[in-house]
């Protein structure tokens, strides 16, 4: 519902609409505290919430506890779908923390862009800040994963700006490597944008994850993920981008470089500062130098193109895999394993992605970014 300005309206909508909700999505019995959503409950502005198309949406069960417990699953998908679930809001910026029902893996959308990318795990929750321009919030939850369930058990909304422009962001773009693993506490598998918010001043930032499992630098491009930061991204951001690992099995590195130098430009234009990130080196990327033996991964994952892409659109580097393999060398092959999550010779576990996240975080305030300088 698009609220209009100078007519009234939006005055009426601040003393009727609450700046607060909590809804609980399903058939079975309402936790306490929260609104009841059912499948069949159509949007009525009278209310100020529902399911724009009831007939695309299915209650189903969940293995959750409390609200938990059930769900609703969407039967048309897709980030800028009609098929989204509605709440009237006075404009502003929102805390939106969404919680799923059973599912393989699911992203979440509102607005029309991504917000949340592969949740993956039956009931698993997270939250960002989503602002509100026209007086109403669209949701859907969609892929993720093709063939999943896309389900949605709770949504607690609080209003906690009458501005909608998002706080100091730094946003992320990645692969596996770097991208969310749920639920945010295990310890197997993590990646480096996971854990970097513990590494930056929080006061100062918020950290927006958009890497994914098997990304590469043209899905990036063109898949969604870059429509969300060109949405919300600002001068005083930041957009730290990763890519080459799974760029250097799909084509050649001039068209890696091609669609890098379209993200850099659609960016810069957005007046934010781009860091280059080069991708850090698998656990077995040993050599012997003279005596001895050193961590080594220069020439992969198109890090070359990387540097000189860099160079070329005077944007900021870090170059992790030098620095990554440094700090490898130093504690030594058998201590550098224990960073990977097991049996694993590429991703890694909370304590190798808190190393990388501290290396990231440590070369931009040598480099002495506004931010981030000691």
């Amino acid at each position: 519902m698009s609220v209009g300005v100078g007519d009234g309206a939006e005055t009426a909508q601040a003393f009727s609409t609450p700046t607060a909700y909590k809804f609980d999505f399903g058939a079975g019995p309402v936790e306490p505290g929260y609104i009841g959503v059912g499948a069949s409950d159509l949007y009525s502005p009278f209310v100020g919430y529902g399911f724009q198309h009831p007939e695309l949406i299915a209650n189903v069960a969940a293995s959750g506890t409390g609200a938990g417990s059930d769900a609703v699953q969407f039967l048309q998908t897709g980030v800028t779908s009609t098929n989204t679930f509605n709440v009237d809001l006075q404009n502003g910026l929102y805390h939106v923390e969404f919680t799923l029902g059973d599912t393989n893996r699911s992203s979440v959308a509102a607005e029309g862009v991504y917000q949340i990318m592969n949740m993956t795990g039956n009931g698993v929750s997270d939250a960002v800040l989503i602002p509100v321009k026209d007086g109403q919030l669209n949701v859907i939850v969609t892929a993720g994963a093709g063939g999943s369930a896309y389900t949605l058990s709770a949504l607690e909304i609080t209003k906690v700006s009458n501005s909608h422009e998002m706080p100091r962001t730094i946003w992320v773009g990645g692969d596996s490597t770097v991208a969310n693993y749920y639920p945010k506490d295990s310890d197997e598998l993590v990646g480096w944008g996971q854990v970097l918010p513990q590494f930056v001043n929080l006061d100062e930032f918020v950290v927006r994850n958009m890497a994914t499992a098997g990304q590469v630098a043209q899905g990036f491009l063109y898949g969604g993920p870059l429509d969300t930061v060109l949405k919300y991204i600002k001068p005083g951001d930041y957009f730290l981008l990763e890519m080459g690992i799974n760029d250097e099995k799909r084509y050649s590195e001039e068209q890696f470089a091609s669609y890098m130098r379209d993200i850099v430009k659609a960016v810069k234009a957005k007046g934010a500062a781009v860091v280059l990130v080069t991708p850090q080196g698998r656990a077995i990327s040993w050599t012997t130098q003279g005596t001895n033996v050193v961590h080594y991964a220069e020439e992969d994952f198109y890090r070359h193109a990387t540097i000189a892409l860099a160079q070329e659109q005077g944007v900021h580097l870090v170059d992790l895999n030098v620095l990554s393999s440094a700090y490898f060398t130093q504690i030594g092959p058998e201590e550098t394993t224990l960073l990977y999550k097991t049996g694993d010779w590429l991703h890694f576990n909370r304590d190798g992605a808190m190393v990388l996240a501290d290396l990231v975080v440590k070369d931009l305030k040598r480099q002495q970014l506004d931010g981030f300088a000691e």
